[in-house]
């Protein structure tokens, strides 16, 4: 394993939650306890990326967005790291590729709000990644049904879990939509607020 990248056993199964953290707010932390509390998962795994293809504005410099998620997201089994930076990957799909190579017997997970669901099929090989990893969906304030209606889940209706179906035991193509507390915290909305310089 490359030095200064997370630990992960054969055996684990481990979150991984993206985004540009622009930055991280307590929308993030609550969705990572949940994933944590209800999805079977060892660790999780933030991605801070290096910049969001789908915006058009770039964000924060990546060591300020790093040192404030590291501030607000404190959990013994949550790492955040800057491992597209290091991978030298923009995409999910070649993330989650460079990742099962280096971490052989490590089953990953995709989490992400319900709100980015709504859009996937705008991602770049957002069926690759369907099929190379289950997929968690964390409700967001505003998102569900538009979420439930999305292009992405009517593609894959088939292979959504049921409710209790463990998304961690699961071959991709899996996915499954947990319905947890609504925190309304947005990025975006912090930024217009002027609380978050870029």
């Amino acid at each position: 394993m490359r030095q200064g990248f997370p630990l992960a056993r054969r055996g684990m199964v481990v979150g991984l939650l993206g985004g540009s953290f622009d930055p991280a707010h307590e929308g993030h932390v609550l969705i990572t306890h949940e994933a944590l509390k209800r999805m079977g998962l060892d660790r999780v795994w933030w991605l801070v990326t290096p910049g969001n293809p789908l915006k058009p504005r770039p964000p924060a410099p990546l060591a300020d967005r790093l040192a404030h998620a590291r501030a607000i997201m404190r959990h013994p089994r949550v790492e955040i790291t800057a491992l597209e930076a290091e991978l030298g990957t923009n995409l999910t799909a070649e993330t989650v590729k460079k990742l099962k190579a280096l971490y052989p017997g490590v089953t990953f997970v995709w989490l992400m709000g319900a709100d980015n669901l709504v859009q996937f099929h705008r991602w770049a090989r957002w069926r690759q990644i369907m099929a190379e990893v289950p997929v968690g969906v964390l409700a967001r304030p505003g998102s569900g049904l538009r979420a439930r209606l999305s292009v992405a889940a009517q593609v894959f209706r088939g292979y959504r879990l049921r409710r209790g179906e463990s998304i961690a035991l699961k071959h991709p193509p899996a996915w499954v939509f947990v319905n947890v507390p609504m925190n309304d915290a947005s990025s975006s909305a912090i930024r217009a607020r002027g609380e978050w310089r870029r």
